[in-house]
């Protein structure tokens, strides 16, 4: 029987009370789950100190001496036990504020033990409160660290403290370790350098060393990265070889004109390779799946543009599907801009578009004369058909659910290519582990002229200080974005709001001397794009906007980026809001306007604003901040949900694993040989409910 069939239940000094609260508690179910559960930190037992070495920052310390005297003190009501401890160099005070009456009757006096806990310093006297007891070992020293498992209020009162849950992993060690399910042969594990899952579980619960937890802890973690990246790469190889893609042979007309005649500057050298790589791709007959990453104003558009021409050149159309009616708007007229020069047929599709515009769009593509179609979720409905779609390019994926996603596959007989656009720098560890089925593209220049944003940390008090450097901004003929967190005032936050901000900024800036414009979530679409419409023309020297800018607004003129409570704002947002502005040949400026009072992590995502523009600097930074799962929004999927490996501290690990993986693969692609057939069946447990292993030919 597979360890994960045992419940947890019938584990010794478990049954069916605590067995309910571990699986309220934690989700702990069954004794593998249980293995699972690690400990968080380990205490050193092997180290003493005296009283006389105590300092004031002294922390956690273990002490062998004897109690000289017990008393009782405080009234009825807050009654304590005080013990006063001696090792023979000084005394310290043993408190108990619970449970004293059971305490009193276990002490004994002068009898040698150690006491361990946390030291206490209050008006220069030091005590220990609730110490843990023990007798003292026979030999000198312990052997071993003391593992500390992450516990629960309800869970300790039914006697599953730390100490509880240490107990009962001895006994399901002892019980389980010969049924555990061991996917690495002795023979893998010894090229690999790896203890067994076995041993590697029994010394992550009870080492005998740092040694020996540093060897159980990099077994551990290079099993959940090396499972994860088997996944990915053995998806890569099945679309690579059983998913058919459309053979874009040609590099035609449409592609060489655009490029020759029509191409506003000369791409980076960064564009350029990208786009040989999509080249590469979209020439051998499998379907691609690129993933292209670059900085906020890399010039990833343009490099999607020219594989769409791509597709055109080859018979086939071209949709572009991105998460916003803005972003989708702002899209549409850039590239109408480059493509009508050059004959190149597009049209925009959202919620917006009207009945007849619909129709004659809907027409369009089913006869073919339409080359390519700009959307929003709108592209995916039923009714949106395409003659001959070859290439779906989707911005900022992580906003699309994977059933959106997948509608937009079903729009041909085979699956379009898909290149995906980012503009959120993602840390190559995040990416190899999100994306690891992708191949991943990073456009890491930006284009020649394009000066450095200067960027400042303002507190509120300097609120006439900003209103007259944005009076001098707008009278050399610049233009000024303003970003709120919230609409409308909050009673739970204390946050600048947009309707607030609004009024304020009129009295500071009146018209008719300055106008306005203000845009946010909740406006109707066609009100939205007037005001932004009125912004983009000029007519506005100020826009009042929520978050809603984050992405796709590109206005040359505006040259200044104010961000009222910055400290609210997410390091990506910041970052992508600062992409707003310096897309012009003029000087740019990022103002971040904060509180006073500022959390650690929010003084480190100011500073680490104020000192860098480097989007992938920015993102090992939010990375750290906040884990990989909050980032990507990808918490509640469960799809970075590793036990012990982490992507912010063990990248050395999954780089590690990734090449083990690459090379596996390469050379046993069906893994059928005698060494990996248990990494194969191990697999197949894991990942049941997902593509066969035989879909790999």
């Amino acid at each position: 029987m597979s360890i994960t069939q045992h419940p947890i239940v019938y584990a010794s000094g478990v049954g069916p009370d605590r067995a309910a609260a571990l699986a309220e508690e934690f989700s702990i179910r069954t004794t593998h789950q249980f293995l699972e559960h690690y400990p968080f930190r380990y205490v050193d037992k092997t180290q003493y100190l005296s009283i006389a070495q105590l300092t004031n920052q002294s922390n956690e310390v273990q002490i062998k001496g004897q109690i000289t005297k017990v008393e009782e003190l405080g009234s009825p009501r807050q009654k304590r036990l005080v013990a006063t401890f001696s090792d023979g160099t000084g005394f310290i005070e043993l408190v108990w504020f619970k449970g004293a009456k059971w305490v009193k009757k276990s002490l004994k006096l002068q009898t040698p033990i150690v006491i361990y806990g946390k030291l206490n310093v209050f008006n220069g006297k030091k005590s220990i409160p609730h110490p843990e007891i023990s007798a003292p070992l026979s030999n000198e020293v312990s052997s071993a660290l003391e593992p500390v498992y992450s516990t629960t209020d309800k869970l300790t009162r039914k006697g599953l403290n730390s100490k509880g849950l240490a107990k009962i992993m001895r006994s399901v060690l002892t019980a389980e370790l010969d049924t555990l399910e061991e996917p690495f042969s002795a023979s893998f594990r010894g090229v690999h350098k790896l203890i067994s899952k076995a041993q590697a579980l029994e010394w992550i619960h009870f080492p005998l060393s740092r040694k020996h937890l540093d060897a159980a802890r990099n077994r551990i973690k290079f099993e959940e990265f090396f499972f994860l990246q088997l996944t990915q790469q053995r998806n890569k190889m099945r679309n690579k070889s059983s998913i058919k893609g459309y053979k874009f042979k040609e590099v035609g007309d449409s592609f060489l004109n655009f490029y020759k005649n029509h191409l506003p500057f000369e791409l980076t050298g960064a564009q350029k390779r990208v786009v040989k790589e999509v080249r590469m791709d979209v020439r051998t007959g499998a379907q691609m799946n690129r993933l292209v990453q670059g900085d906020v104003g890399s010039g990833k558009t343009i490099v999607a543009l020219l594989a769409m021409l791509l597709a055109i050149d080859n018979g086939f159309q071209a949709t572009l599907m991105a998460p916003t009616e803005i972003l989708a708007t702002q899209h549409y007229h850039s590239l109408n801009e480059l493509c009508e020069p050059a004959g190149i047929h597009i049209a925009l599709l959202t919620g917006s578009t009207n009945a007849a515009n619909r129709a004659v769009i809907h027409q369009r593509l089913q006869d073919g004369s339409l080359q390519i179609l700009i959307g929003t979720h709108a592209l995916i409905e039923p009714t949106v058909k395409f003659a001959n779609l070859g290439l779906a390019v989707i911005d900022e994926q992580h906003r699309f659910g994977v059933a959106q996603r997948a509608k937009l596959w079903k729009k041909n007989e085979n699956p379009p290519h898909v290149l995906v656009m980012t503009a959120t720098p993602i840390p190559r560890t995040l990416a190899m582990s999100l994306y690891g089925d992708l191949d991943i593209s990073v456009i890491d220049e930006l284009p020649p002229g394009r000066k450095p944003i200067q960027t400042m940390h303002l507190f509120d008090k300097n609120r006439l200080k900003l209103n007259g450097f944005m009076q001098r901004e707008i009278e050399k003929g610049r233009q000024i974005y303003i970003v709120f967190p919230l609409i409308e005032e909050s009673e739970t936050l204390d946050l600048k709001n947009l309707s607030e901000g609004y009024e304020q900024l009129l009295r500071d800036f009146p018209r008719p001397t300055y106008q306005i414009a203000a845009v946010h979530g909740r406006m109707k679409a066609e009100d939205k794009q007037g005001e932004m419409q009125r912004f983009a023309a000029g007519k506005a020297q100020i826009m009042v906007a929520t978050t809603v800018i984050e992405v796709g607004v590109n206005i040359p003129n505006a040259s200044v980026m104010v961000i009222e409570n910055a400290e609210r704002f997410g390091l990506s947002q910041l970052h992508q809001l600062r992409g707003r502005v310096g897309r012009g040949s003029e000087n740019s400026f990022c103002v971040l306007v904060s509180s006073f009072k500022l959390s650690s992590d929010a003084k480190t995502r100011l500073e680490t604003m104020v000192r860098t523009q480097d989007g992938f600097e920015i993102a090992e930074v939010d990375m750290k901040l906040r884990g990989p799962g909050d980032m990507m929004g990808t918490r509640q999927s469960g799809q970075l949900e590793f036990k012990l490996a982490s992507l912010v501290q063990d990248g050395d690990i999954l780089n590690w694993t990734r090449e083990v993986v690459e090379q596996l693969l390469m050379d046993d692609p069906q893994l059928n040989t005698p060494n990996h057939c248990s990494i194969k069946e191990h697999w197949i447990r894991l990942y049941k409910h997902q593509w066969g292993w035989n879909r790999i030919s």
